[in-house]
């Protein structure tokens, strides 16, 4: 079996840890593992399988001899290094949005288009984390019945939007309990002008604005699902359309879904046989026992969550559900491993 040299970008940040630990349960067969961050992180000591690694400067040359690179070190940082690691050879899953909406880059989801990998020019993306949660809960829907349309509302984590948010989640929080004025940095976005406490709140904005009204979030869930889907970002076959929320939760997102299915034979019981068949899905569906996905206890888990399946009693061939996941998870750290996985099993990677 070959034995393979793995590189993580970004490996002290909050999904860059995670990406660690998940690499260490995965079935990669890793050889040499190398740490790359910021100058700023430079030196610090992490553990990989119980042995102390110390983090390095990323630069051009970090990627010398690589294999494979999981990266979660911001847009910017993949723009600038993922090229040079490709140039050396490597093979590069990408956990930001810097390369998702490029035609050459697949945008993977595992369960829904593994089959997309093997188009790979070097950098495969991994999608937004809300995102790949749809995902896994609507494949198999659209396998078995069509899809129509997708409205989703999403309810998502503070960690979404990096660890410096969650401190910051934490820190209003606990000034509004000791009675004192929440100062707010970070939220709804740091690109935009005007920043708003998250405790005890709701945020209807997560990233920039754009001109046609929706958040640059929305925008990325309507177009990464036409492409997971469909292979083409902007497929009129499946209508999609989004409203994404920040709230006062640490980890985990949540997300009210609304579909119409193609084949009006569906069923509450056919999705939810669908959903317990799934990969990478649980169905947590008992009414009558108030039995419902919820964040809490999602977190740690690489699996997605479903529940609250019910038809719309005013539209035959229209359900409602809810489905939660650890975005920090199954929303990154763990599909890009899941990615490197399939690229490793399906014999992807060339080993230098």
């Amino acid at each position: 079996m070959s034995e393979y040299t793995v590189a993580i970008l970004g490996a002290t940040g909050a999904v860059g840890t995670r990406l660690i630990q998940q690499l260490e349960q995965s079935t990669i067969p890793v050889k040499k593992i190398k740490l790359l961050a910021s100058y700023r992180s430079a030196g610090k000591k992490l553990q990989f399988k119980g042995q102390e690694v110390t983090v390095e400067e990323a630069k051009p040359e970090s990627f010398e001899g690589v294999d494979i690179v999981l990266a979660s070190a911001g847009g910017a940082v993949s723009k600038k290094f993922l090229p040079e690691a490709v140039k050396r050879g490597a093979v590069c899953v990408d956990n930001t949005s810097a390369f998702r909406m490029d035609e050459d880059v697949p945008l993977v989801v595992p369960e829904v288009n593994e089959a997309a990998l093997y188009n790979h020019h070097g950098i495969i993306a991994n999608p937004n984390c809300s995102t790949i949660q749809m995902m896994v809960a609507l494949e198999p829907i659209r396998k078995a019945f069509g899809l129509k349309q997708i409205i989703v509302s999403t309810y998502q984590a503070a960690s979404g939007a990096g660890q410096s948010a969650l401190n910051e989640l934490y820190s209003e929080a606990k000034d509004y309990l000791d009675g004192k004025d929440m100062k707010a940095n970070i939220f709804p976005t740091k690109g935009d002008k005007e920043h708003y406490p998250l405790a005890f709140n709701l945020l209807p904005q997560i990233d920039v604005l754009e001109d046609n009204l929706y958040s640059h979030e929305e925008w990325k869930m309507i177009h990464e699902t036409k492409k997971i889907m469909l292979g083409d970002m902007n497929s009129p076959k499946i209508k999609v359309t989004a409203t994404c929320v920040r709230v006062p939760v640490p980890i985990s997102h949540g997300e009210s879904i609304y579909i119409e299915v193609e084949d009006k034979s569906a069923t509450t019981e056919k999705i939810q046989q669908l959903i317990k068949d799934a990969p990478g899905a649980v169905l947590q569906d008992d009414p009558a026992h108030q039995v419902y996905p919820q964040p809490i206890n999602a977190v740690g888990s690489r699996d997605t969550f479903v529940g609250r399946i019910r038809p719309d009693l005013e539209n035959e061939g229209a359900f409602n559900m809810w489905v939660v996941s650890d975005n920090l998870l199954k929303g990154a750290a763990w599909n890009t491993v899941q990615i490197a996985e399939r690229l490793v099993a399906d014999d992807l990677v060339h080993v230098k």
